[in-house]
């Protein structure tokens, strides 16, 4: 078992380089005058005057990227008083070439910060538009079911957006609890409109159909249907890979339907894990119809304070550096967890920590916990 606490550091490598980024606007004021200070009078640190607002402006707010700016001409009148030759007409035409470049500068800096600004809040729009889409879409489950305790958590590969195509839910039915947790092909605001679909028919079906191979079928109908009325040329270009739960009233058995996707894992009240990996995988939903078999659900034992673990593959297909795939079991066998919100957070801060916080992946998880 490893032991996650050692050597990690939530920042990230994306929040280390900001912040030597935001160190670069004083450092280059610095080396200016140094720069200026040691090499022969005819040298002088206006470059890196120039630079300084330059670099400030997209890091920093307008007018401090106007200040880099004002010192760096401050610092050039000074070195040039210091030197002693400001009075000389050719060292004051050049004092007065060297102001002009970098009161220059500035004002561009203060141009380029009102693009970048402008940028930014087109971004920020376009990037809460998404999320109220995909939260109308994808609730949060509730955290109390007939005696189990769920979680979520959906983690997006990329900071800046969070759609994507990954997807679960819960509900109470009259057959108990019904889960689903799945992946629909491809990203952006067609990989939602996908799982809406998904979705829609699983919150419609859960209710009726009586066992999860007919809610896979009412799921893969209802998939077909949406994708040819999106005049796909081809209904397979739509498919969703998913695992179906149900836990029966009494709570002691939990049934699997596994639909083309990762194994969900069962962790114990010991700290044991075991890979739920079924008789047979099934085609992801869309896809069903390549094979005529019926594919029937697997069933397993649910203790005490066990807790079933589904996720999509951004947690399974996340690497290192090295390109080595994470390894839940590796992080989850022999713990014991106080939760199912304390299981899901000590997954998320263990991938980033694999993967130094850079994933190609979205990642849904969905832990229930059954009580005593």
């Amino acid at each position: 078992m490893r032991d996650i606490s050692n050597g990690y550091t939530d920042a990230s490598s994306a929040d280390r380089t900001r912040i030597l980024a935001r160190a670069l606007p004083p450092l280059l004021v610095v080396l200016g005058i140094l720069w200026q200070a040691v090499t022969p009078q005819e040298i002088t640190g206006t470059p890196f005057f120039t630079a300084a607002p330059l670099v400030a402006a997209p890091l920093f707010a307008r007018w401090v990227a106007a200040f880099f700016g004002a010192v760096g001409i401050l610092a050039a009148v000074l070195l040039h008083v210091v030197g002693g030759k400001v009075t000389q007409d050719a060292a004051a035409q050049y004092l007065t070439t060297e102001l002009a470049t970098i009161a220059f500068a500035t004002v561009l800096a203060v141009l380029i910060h009102g693009v970048v600004e402008r940028a930014r809040n087109q971004a920020a729009t376009a990037r809460g538009v998404a999320e109220a889409a995909q939260r109308a879409v994808l609730p949060t489950p509730p955290t109390r079911i007939d005696g189990l305790h769920l979680a979520a958590r959906y983690e997006a590969a990329r900071t800046d957006t969070l759609v994507g195509g990954d997807f679960y839910a819960a509900l109470h039915t009259p057959y108990g609890v019904r889960l689903i947790v799945g992946d629909v092909r491809g990203k952006g605001l067609g990989a939602i409109e996908t799982v809406a679909v998904v979705l829609g028919a699983f919150w419609e079906a859960a209710d009726s159909e009586p066992c999860l191979p007919t809610l896979a079928d009412r799921l893969e109908k209802a998939l077909i249907r949406g994708a040819e009325r999106r005049r796909a040329a081809d209904s397979s270009e739509s498919f969703a890979t998913c695992v179906l739960g149900e836990i029966p009233p009494g709570r002691h058995i939990l049934r699997i339907l596994n639909r083309g996707h990762p194994e969900p894992f069962l962790l114990d009240a010991a700290g044991g894990v075991t890979k739920l990996s079924p008789r047979e995988f099934a085609l992801p939903l869309g896809l069903g119809h390549l094979n005529v078999r019926a594919c029937q659900p697997d069933q397993w034992p649910l203790p005490p304070d066990s807790t079933l673990l589904l996720y999509t593959d951004g947690l399974s297909e996340s690497r290192d550096a090295p390109g080595d795939f994470y390894d839940p079991v590796r992080h989850l066998e022999g713990r014991i967890f106080s939760s199912p919100e304390a299981l899901l957070a000590s997954v998320t801060k263990d991938v980033r920590r694999h993967t130094n916080g850079a994933r190609d992946d979205d990642m849904a998880l969905l832990a229930i916990t059954r009580v005593q």
